[in-house]
């Protein structure tokens, strides 16, 4: 199978889909990979390396999209993208398409098979190609919030960990996954007061067995109006796979806020998890609203790239391979959580959540595939 790799052109976007050892890897099972020159620089990948694993380098996006029918990316295709695919093109990325009707029909129109890193689901639930992305950015959140939180950036001058004698900063995390569970690492380790809810128990009592510095909440209405009413950052990591994210933080609740506090929301990306969020940029990451800073940068780990690109790929390699080896339907068939990832294939959605949030119909992937893989 060609397997084409291009360059992202999300802006500030410096991640890249495959590394070299991905491509020698393609490339001795008898694949060709095609790489856009210049794809991994920013990843410190250089175009010679690629060549040296087996790949060979293409001038520009259209080249390479005319020549592969495996296309790999990081981000979402924007609309001068996905206008290249053509019904033999299968796509494999982040997607989340929940809150994009555009780009959903974009990707219906084309007759591509999409599927998304992010719905990639196990029978027990775990999400492998989300994982190292969630844990990332994760990790980055409390450094944003603390970031943010000093006076100069615009916050109300708080120290995270505080200081001898003097209060910590009041961290509050929405979510006890593995974004959220990496955030109260970090935080707790910065010496925040920090509190986590969520209403999976078991993900609670897996917090609390890891950080015990750490103080586990149910998640309710009330108790999310307690604790965001009084925090200093709060970090919003909420997720339902292929789903628009659930606002559990109300305009009126941001208001209640204290100025100068600090809102970091993981789950924009899905839509947001609070009520006055909207994507922004790492050239352009914050925003003001009711005199809360809002960081809401929906590729939070592109600003670190290498670590990203090698996180991701590590994770993602071993279901492309899958994928070129035996066919995207092949492929399906021998693994029930690579079937989860189709969000559209011939022109139809079929992922139910994605059908759901943007309003189109929903085709059950066995409606879609020839019965004998099924």
């Amino acid at each position: 199978m060609r397997v084409g790799v291009p360059t992202e052109i999300k802006e500030e976007e410096y991640r890249v889909a495959l590394t070299p050892a991905g491509t020698k890897e393609l490339a001795s099972r008898g694949h060709e990979v095609l790489i856009q020159a210049g794809a991994g620089e920013c990843s410190l990948f250089p175009d010679d390396a690629y060549a040296a694993a087996g790949a060979r380098i293409v001038a520009d996006a259209e080249a390479l999209f005319t020549q592969a029918q495996l296309i790999v990316k990081v981000k979402e295709p924007l609309r001068r993208e996905y206008l290249l695919f053509e019904p033999r093109h299968i796509l494999f990325t982040f997607l989340h398409l929940a809150p994009d009707q555009g780009l959903t029909k974009g990707l219906i129109e084309s007759g591509a098979t999409c599927l998304a890193y992010e719905t990639v689901e196990t029978p027990d639930g775990r999400r492998p190609l989300l994982a190292p992305m969630s844990e990332i950015a994760g990790r980055l959140a409390p450094q944003v919030g603390a970031y943010f939180l000093e006076r100069m950036r615009g916050g109300k001058g708080k120290l995270l960990g505080g200081a001898t004698g003097v209060k910590a900063a009041n961290v509050v995390i929405l979510g006890a996954g593995i974004a959220g569970a990496n955030a109260a690492c970090i935080a707790s380790g910065m010496g925040a007061h920090t509190k986590i809810l969520d209403i999976d128990l078991d993900a609670l009592a897996a917090v609390q067995r890891r950080l015990p510095a750490v103080e586990t909440l149910h998640s309710d209405q009330l108790t999310i109006e307690e604790e965001v009413g009084k925090a200093d950052v709060v970090i919003g990591a909420v997720l339902v796979s292929g789903a628009r994210t659930p606002i559990l933080v109300s305009e009126t609740l941001v208001q209640a806020m204290e100025p100068g506090s600090v809102i970091v929301d993981l789950s924009v990306d899905q839509g947001g998890c609070v009520a006055t969020s909207r994507a922004t940029t790492h050239r352009d990451p914050t925003f003001v609203k009711h005199g809360l800073i809002h960081y809401c940068v929906d590729n939070m780990a592109g600003v670190v790239p290498i670590t990203s690109t090698l996180a991701l790929t590590n994770a993602t390699l071993p279901y492309i391979l899958a994928v070129a080896d035996r066919g995207v339907v092949g492929a399906i068939h021998s693994d029930a959580a690579l079937a989860r990832g189709v969000n559209v294939m011939e022109g139809k959605v079929t992922m139910r959540e994605v059908a759901e949030a943007t309003g189109n119909p929903y085709f059950p992937l066995e409606y879609v595939l020839p019965i004998e893989y099924m």
